[in-house]
């Protein structure tokens, strides 16, 4: 079979390494005459399954010990509506950053549940930035502050961890956990989708600091209260165990690659591929403010619209796929995270300069 590179936005891009692991193990896990797929949740095979992929994720990123690790499902969309009802707790608002369309999703459930105080906003330039910090309105009367540091969408990422005092300070990290360190310390909660960093989709990584859970609002249902699932070790019902199992394997591949700060140096050097690319040519555009790039996602346009066809037509002929822009913002758009190769960044620069020069 020929190579072939997605840059598919999520489901995403999973290790080679991993894909091949799963596959010896898929019919007979370590010799025990079952699939992963198969066994019970409760059995003693898959909670050494659980209980080391949780540890492995711990040590990646040194999440300390008064923090709870959930494995849930119903996406990051489940916690738009989770995070108001476990973090309110009694107070009748929320502070929300605004910096694209993941943000208004969840600023839009909040609001079924609290009033949502929007302190900054960069819809005015089309979500092509983050506003600074020094632009904000916080209400220190705010149960949370809610941002999302890298918009999927929009490629827009913030490299600074917002300063919310004694306000707990939650992150949407679904397209961004994993790429590079981060100091778990200085958040109350992190939520993550695990479709893009990883694993397959199904799985949600819920990172809560022990104090902020069990006063739910009224009326939360048994299964959207963080507290069920910290008091049965994420066991309450069947968790998704084969998307928990893959996960664990995608943690021990990037221990093996060196870590995070290792990830974060490689996943620089595959996003500076093809910025640098961006910037040297009128022919593409990165509608990004410079400092917002993101590493994850990579939106670009062409100089001419008519010719967005024939571009993906060319990159798929070159086995480049899932290059189309969100069909919100249009364009292209190239998600590299951290199972992308930097041959497969490479392919795609290749491939865009052959472009323009039979195009430009």
């Amino acid at each position: 079979m020929s190579t072939i590179y997605n840059f598919s936005a999520g489901p995403a891009v999973l290790p080679r390494a991993v894909l091949q692991q799963v596959q010896t193990d898929l019919v007979d896990w370590h010799g025990c005459g079952m699939s992963v797929m198969e066994m019970s949740h409760r059995g003693k095979e898959f909670m050494g399954i659980a209980a080391e992929a949780e540890a492995d994720l711990r040590a990646l990123m040194g999440i300390p010990a008064n923090y709870k690790v959930l494995f849930l499902q119903g996406g990051a969309s489940a916690q738009f509506a989770m995070v108001p009802m476990n973090l309110l707790r009694g107070k009748a608002s929320a502070d929300y950053l605004n910096t694209g369309e993941w943000s208004k999703k969840a600023i839009k459930e909040a609001k079924k549940f609290a009033g949502v105080n929007v302190v900054a906003s960069s819809e005015d330039k089309n979500f092509s930035y983050a506003p600074a910090q020094s632009a904000w309105k916080l209400d220190p009367n705010a149960a949370y502050v809610h941002y999302t540091p890298n918009e999927t969408i929009g490629g827009v990422e913030m490299f600074w961890v917002p300063e919310t005092g004694d306000v707990p300070l939650v992150a949407d990290m679904s397209s961004t956990i994993l790429s590079r360190p981060a100091d778990v310390s200085k958040y109350g909660l992190i939520y993550a989708g695990a479709q893009k960093n990883i694993g397959p989709a199904g799985l949600t990584i819920v990172i809560v600091r022990e104090d902020l859970i069990g006063q739910t609002v009224a009326g939360t249902p048994t299964m959207f209260d963080y507290k069920t699932h910290a008091d049965n070790d994420s066991m309450y019902n069947t968790p998704p165990t084969f998307a928990m199992y893959v996960a664990g394997l995608v943690f021990k591949w990037i221990a093996a690659q060196g870590g995070l700060a290792a990830m974060e140096q490689i996943n620089r050097e595959k996003a500076g591929l093809l910025y640098d690319l961006l910037d040297s040519t009128d022919f593409y555009n990165s509608p990004v403010a410079k400092d917002n790039r993101s590493l994850m996602n990579v939106p670009f346009t062409l100089k001419d619209a008519a010719l967005d066809e024939p571009f993906l037509k060319g990159a798929k002929e070159r086995g480049l796929l899932q290059l189309k822009g969100h069909r919100s913002v249009g364009g292209m758009r190239a998600s590299i995270y951290n199972a992308m190769p930097r041959a497969g960044v490479q392919a795609l620069v290749d491939y865009m300069r052959d472009f323009e020069k039979q195009n430009g």
